[in-house]
């Protein structure tokens, strides 16, 4: 019989599910996020206070038209699955509207799964490091640990201490992506963690490799810029212009990043990203 290290899927096969099926979720995040009035959205909603444009079978009234009204931040939110699995695997299908007696605690599980699901995302990419096998064995044992939190009882979920496990998986895939980073030869390659880069001029830039781990690269010109093997976790990228830019291979990059900045066609992406819809010569079929 497997144990719990072989009976998890591929690295590549649980990224692939770590996406948002909002037909199997209840619209909790129209409902257990926060809404500020802002540039992203265009109304104050309190945590646990349905949105105005969720109908009643959980989809969105206004989902064509999010940004003409005024939402982008809902087209770049990204909950990464874990919707679904509070959804159907938490609560087994039972609604907030149909158990109203489930709705606050539902709320508070949500935004931990989310975490939770990053982690795994996260995890997931740094088993694909060929320079971190010596980490591999570690990683595998986080991700399964990981994903058994995921499925706990709704009121163990309510009550973790996800800041804690964070820091265990974070050293871990923190410590193999820097493993990978080293293989790549850059003439002045260094570190901008956290640096304050907001509509930065590194159009063309070589960044291969590059440390931009929370950088601020809002608005920053990127276009053409080789960003492979850079790691961008934690990164703004709202409005960079990534168009021609290759992120092929960017590590911890996710959808919600990708979503809140700008690309055409020949952006290349990981191959577990969706080129959005707003992008420039987005291709038919959505894929990088």
């Amino acid at each position: 019989m497997p144990d719990e290290q072989t009976a998890l899927p591929a690295a590549g096969d649980l990224r692939a599910g770590l996406r948002a099926d909002c037909a199997n979720c209840f619209g909790l995040c129209c409902v257990a996020l926060t809404l500020t009035a802002s540039s992203d959205f265009a109304i104050d909603k309190a945590a646990g206070a349905p949105c105005p444009n969720l109908a009643d079978d959980h989809r969105c009234g206004i989902h064509n038209r999010l940004r003409r009204e005024g939402f982008s931040g809902c087209v770049v939110y990204d909950c990464q699955g874990a919707g679904q699995k509070v959804s159907q695997v938490a609560y087994e299908g039972r609604d907030w509207r149909s158990a109203p007696e489930n709705a606050r605690q539902m709320f508070q599980v949500f935004p931990v799964v989310r975490q939770l699901h990053e982690l795994l995302w996260y995890l997931s990419e740094a088993l694909t490091f060929p320079a971190a096998a010596e980490l591999h064995a570690g990683l595998r044992d986080v991700l399964a640990e990981t994903e058994a939190l995921t499925r706990l009882p709704p009121g163990d979920l309510a009550a973790l201490d996800v800041p804690a496990h964070r820091a265990k998986a974070a050293d871990l895939f923190l410590r193999a992506g820097a493993l990978q980073r080293a293989t790549v030869t850059r003439r002045g390659k260094r570190g901008r963690r956290g640096t304050d880069l907001m509509g930065a001029r590194l159009q063309g830039a070589d960044l291969r490799g590059a440390e931009l781990r929370g950088a601020w690269l809002i608005a920053a010109d990127l276009r053409r810029a080789d960003l492979r093997e850079a790691e961008l976790i934690g990164a703004d990228l709202r409005d960079a212009d990534l168009s021609g830019a290759d992120l092929s291979s960017a590590h911890f990059l996710t959808q919600s990043q990708v979503n809140a900045a700008k690309g055409d066609a020949a952006t290349k992406l990981p191959a577990f990203l969706t080129r959005p819809e707003h992008w420039a010569g987005r291709r038919p079929s959505g894929r990088s």
